[in-house]
């Protein structure tokens, strides 16, 4: 499912346009972006939790060649999946 599905599957089951549950969605993705750029977490109740997290610096080899290079320190997204969601899938 891409993001036009997921807006179409929005608009089907809410009774909404399609242009008010575009703008619904990408309110949520800018909300849940906002919220981890400025280093807070998201709790979705039985769904799951976005939060950031630190990766430090390290030493990687180049595939190709094996060479050794440096990695950047970063900041990476991360989601954890809630028990509500892991008994639906399973």
């Amino acid at each position: 499912m891409n993001k036009n599905d997921l807006i179409s599957a929005v608009a089907d089951t809410s009774g909404l346009s399609k242009s008010d549950a575009a703008s619904a969605v990408e309110s949520v993705f800018d909300t849940i972006t906002k919220a981890l750029s400025g280093g807070d977490e998201v709790r979705l109740v039985g769904f799951g939790t976005f939060s950031v997290a630190k990766r430090k610096a390290s030493t990687g080899r180049n595939p190709r060649t094996g060479e050794p290079m440096k990695i950047k320190a970063s900041i990476q997204p991360k989601f954890k999946a809630g028990k509500g969601l892991k008994d639906a899938v399973n």
